[in-house]
């Protein structure tokens, strides 16, 4: 396989243009971006290998802030090997994935394990935030801010529970951290009232409907304020992760640039997608922390993202197997898978009229380089890594388990018919899929920030 490419005949979407555009890639990274001209006749790029995307786009690769990839500890439900390459398959080339792993990622020491694994098995770029505990912060301290996305703090209690409900730690987290802390916000006393209640109402027969009731939008508002509060207080570089109620909006700004802002926010396909009217036919399979919630609380995310309160749009993939979300309500985890679905479903809402291309790529491939500052990645530029992804917007694809590439094995949009199908994914100047084809020589590359 060559690690020299000319991508021709595309049309580029890429820093809010459209444009037609021959792309050549050499060594890793994106050599030249041109119009077909005497250059390329010229014989310049005679030895490299010729793609014809004529008729397809061409965006950067999709960042994924936010992934469960479940090694060590949870291999049965996927591992970064199984995963990253249902990632690469829907166009995402980078990843930054969760600490709530067995043993939870709270020293140095196992933050480094992980690296180190992913080295060898990952086709996508990576990395791994450090985890906060409410008795760790002499090591969170010591996080690398140039070779680590982030801190992962739990605000409330998730899948591997590492909640930090400590006040002195978390104002220890939020005054000290090296940088940005990324925080799951739901407030655990609430939760637990709530659950006290529906527990004793319904036994052990509570429908998945009951899910927004027990973590619930107060709880959600509670959390995030708080989060917002220590971070204006203490000036930290806050990013609140999977929003899904309309209550917290009212706590993020648009009113400077993303490069600017000290706070910033995320939202997840799922929350995006889905309404609680969905319970009724998709049950606990989409049974997320926190909550997909109400049509109104879905319709002001929507509105706070493209008014840019909202900055990224991620996945929250958090795989578990298909028998463990099949059990009652109260049983079942929560979580589900994404990553590979994430590119093609939010595409569907540019066919819809509702967002334009520019738009997507912005929240989905520029914004997560600038929110974190992702060093040479998450556009087309000269001299930047070649993560590229190559689309036919005409072309549909139901998803069904025959081409489901998650270890678990199903989504909960099987069934859906999308209109756009990822064709080709470069990562770091490799293609590494091919419309249904893997190739797994090269693995991806540890992600630098320049903080």
């Amino acid at each position: 396989m060559s690690n020299s490419f000319l991508i021709q005949g595309a049309e580029i979407v890429n820093e809010g243009k459209r444009y037609f555009a021959d792309i050549a890639v050499s060594r890793g990274r994106i050599e030249l971006v041109f119009e077909p001209d005497s250059i390329t006749e010229s014989g310049r790029f005679k030895k490299y290998e010729k793609i014809d995307a004529s008729g397809k786009i061409i965006i950067p690769g999709v960042i994924d802030d936010q992934v469960h990839f479940r090694e060590p500890g949870f291999t049965h439900k996927g591992d970064i090997y199984t995963e990253s390459r249902a990632a690469v398959a829907g166009g995402v080339t980078s990843f930054m994935e969760m600490p709530n792993t067995v043993p939870h990622a709270l020293t140095q020491a196992l933050l480094e394990d992980k690296y180190r694994v992913a080295s060898r098995k990952s086709l996508a770029n990576y990395s791994f935030y450090m985890g906060a505990s409410n008795d760790n912060l002499a090591e969170v301290v010591k996080t690398d801010p140039r070779h680590v996305c982030g801190i992962k703090v739990f605000m409330g209690s998730s899948t591997g529970n590492m909640l930090v409900d400590d006040q002195k730690t978390l104002q220890g987290i939020f005054s000290e951290s090296p940088c940005l802390v990324a925080v799951h916000c739901e407030d655990e006393p609430t939760i637990q009232r709530n659950f006290i209640e529906f527990r004793a109402k319904y036994k052990e027969d509570a429908p998945a409907s009951v899910h927004p009731l027990i973590r619930s939008a107060e709880a959600c508002y509670l959390s995030s304020a708080q989060a917002v509060e220590f971070a204006k207080k203490y000036n930290t570089r806050l990013h609140i992760l999977h929003l899904s109620s309309a209550a917290e909006m009212s706590l993020f700004s648009n009113d400077i640039p993303l490069k600017d802002k000290r706070i910033t926010a995320e939202v997840c396909l799922h929350h995006l997608w889905f309404t609680d009217e969905d319970y009724v036919t998709k049950g606990n399979f989409i049974k997320w922390n926190p909550a997909i919630k109400s049509s109104t609380d879905r319709d002001m995310l929507w509105t706070a993202l493209i008014d840019g309160r909202i900055d990224v749009i991620a996945t929250d993939h958090a795989p578990h197997t298909f028998e463990e979300k099949s059990r009652p309500y109260f049983h079942s985890p929560s979580g589900g898978p994404m990553v590979q679905h994430l590119l093609p479903a939010m595409f569907e809402f540019y066919h819809q009229g509702k967002v334009s291309l520019e738009f997507l790529v912005q929240k989905m491939c520029h914004n997560p380089a600038i929110a974190f500052q992702i060093q040479g990645r998450g556009f087309i530029r000269e001299g930047y890594a070649a993560d590229l992804v190559v689309l036919d917007l005409n072309k549909s694809e139901m998803i069904d388990k025959s081409h489901i590439y998650y270890k678990v094995g199903w989504s909960p949009l099987e069934g859906e018919v999308l209109k756009t199908s990822v064709c080709q994914t470069f990562v770091n100047g490799n293609l590494v899929y091919d419309s249904g084809e893997f190739y797994e020589s090269n693995k991806g590359e540890r992600l630098i920030f320049n903080r």
